[in-house]
């Protein structure tokens, strides 16, 4: 049974969502699923924007059905070749031989590769920078944003109804609960955690490439944005694009603290739940404590991408830093975070290493540090409770 929405008057979703998948790329934990977004234009052309991840096909091909109606199906455009949005390409080009396929050159590199017997001769047009797709009132002005995240992205623009079908920029984890808007929700609430950790999760290392993307669309009159997952945008286009500024610039949203310990018999939780309590008498009101062994890096990730400090905690182990808190620090560096002051506390019986081993992974000026280390043995005494509150007083100066 179909399950569409309307958009505008002339433009329809007909995604959906998948609440069974565990992880995202078998990698970031998605308890509230995803959506797969896909949408049609019906004018004097008809036109498909990008398909859908196979989990979804039945759904799909029969919203597709529903909004189609008798029509033929002049175009689909593929954005971005990932599999989770053109896992559909030859069952809509099976049910609709009439279909040319719009994308550019690596798109239909691409497309060889993952459809090696499919055959395409005479079914193509390609496009780069400022083509423009006229299907009547409606028209699609193409940008390029290769490693966005990948190197044959592009959006395109409908001026229209002033929309941006961004590809998988602006997007979110996260199923639809029927509200298509996210203006339909608290969107704070709902999606922006959510929203960030998909963003630094996936895109997060292409900061650069983000940043000109952004660059190529100023100017531009967007009054819609429609990525390829979570919510529509219609409403504080500002908002989104502030938080994007953020992302890709590297630059914290908030003044504040995620400690982030590694314990293996609770001396280091201690230290990290003391240190919490001295913050908070320092002022210090956005903290949040993390233990790196159950806390997935996917989630820590976007903390450390929205707060100013981070604060490791750490054993030496083995004569090198605690396994969870060295994955969750190469996470951040793999996706390129910089611009955040560190502080670091460990914890050695015998030969305490891995403030040292941390200081020579995580150089200056990417980030700073405030001005001294804690090194605990064993077990703190109230000698180190005293470091732990000028350590807090040092945090409380550097916001």
């Amino acid at each position: 049974m179909h399950c569409t929405r309307k958009i505008t008057d002339d433009i329809h979703y007909v995604g959906g969502s998948d609440r069974r998948l565990e992880r995202f790329e078998n990698l970031f934990p998605i308890e509230r699923g995803v959506s797969y977004n896909s949408y049609l234009i019906l004018d004097e052309k008809t036109c498909l924007l990008d398909t859908v991840d196979s989990s979804i096909t039945r759904l799909y091909l029969e919203n597709v059905k529903h909004v189609l109606g008798n029509r033929k199906l002049d175009y689909l455009v593929v954005h971005h070749m990932e599999p989770d949005h053109c896992a559909n390409i030859e069952e809509i080009l099976i049910r609709h031989p009439e279909t040319t396929v719009v994308g550019n050159d690596k798109t239909f590199a691409f497309i060889r590769q993952f459809y090696p017997d499919l055959d395409l001769e005479g079914r193509t047009l390609a496009v780069k920078e400022g083509d423009v797709l006229k299907l009547g009132k409606h028209e699609l002005h193409f940008f390029m944003a290769p490693m966005v995240h990948w190197p044959e992205v592009m959006v395109s623009y409908d001026p229209c109804d002033k929309v941006l079908f961004s590809a998988d920029a602006f997007g979110s984890f996260g199923a639809l609960n029927g509200n298509l808007f996210a203006d339909e929700v608290d969107f704070d609430r709902d999606w922006l955690d959510d929203a960030r950790r998909y963003y630094t999760n996936i895109v997060g290392k292409y900061g650069a490439q983000v940043q000109m993307a952004l660059k190529k669309l100023t100017g531009v009159d967007i009054r819609l944005i429609c990525s390829l997952h979570g919510p529509v945008w219609r409403k504080d286009i500002d908002y989104l694009m502030d938080k994007y500024q953020h992302w890709s610039t590297y630059e914290p949203e908030t003044k504040g603290v995620m400690i982030v310990y590694g314990s293996m018999y609770g001396d280091n939780q201690n230290a990290a739940e003391c240190l919490a309590s001295y913050l908070s008498q320092e002022g210090i009101r956005d903290i949040r404590v993390y233990d790196a062994s159950k806390t997935t890096p996917s989630f820590l990730v976007s903390e450390a991408f929205r707060l100013s400090n981070i604060v490791l905690v750490t054993p030496t182990y083995n004569m090198t830093v605690y396994p969870a808190i060295e994955a969750f620090v190469d996470d951040f560096l793999r996706m390129g975070l910089k611009n955040r002051t560190l502080s670091l506390i460990e914890n050695g019986s015998w030969a305490p290493a891995a403030n040292r081993l941390l200081r020579e992974k995580l150089k200056e000026p990417a980030f700073r540090f405030t001005p001294k280390d804690v090194t605990i043995r064993s077990n703190l005494d109230e000698a180190k409770l005293t470091e732990l509150a000028s350590l807090a007083k040092d945090i409380r100066e550097s916001l």
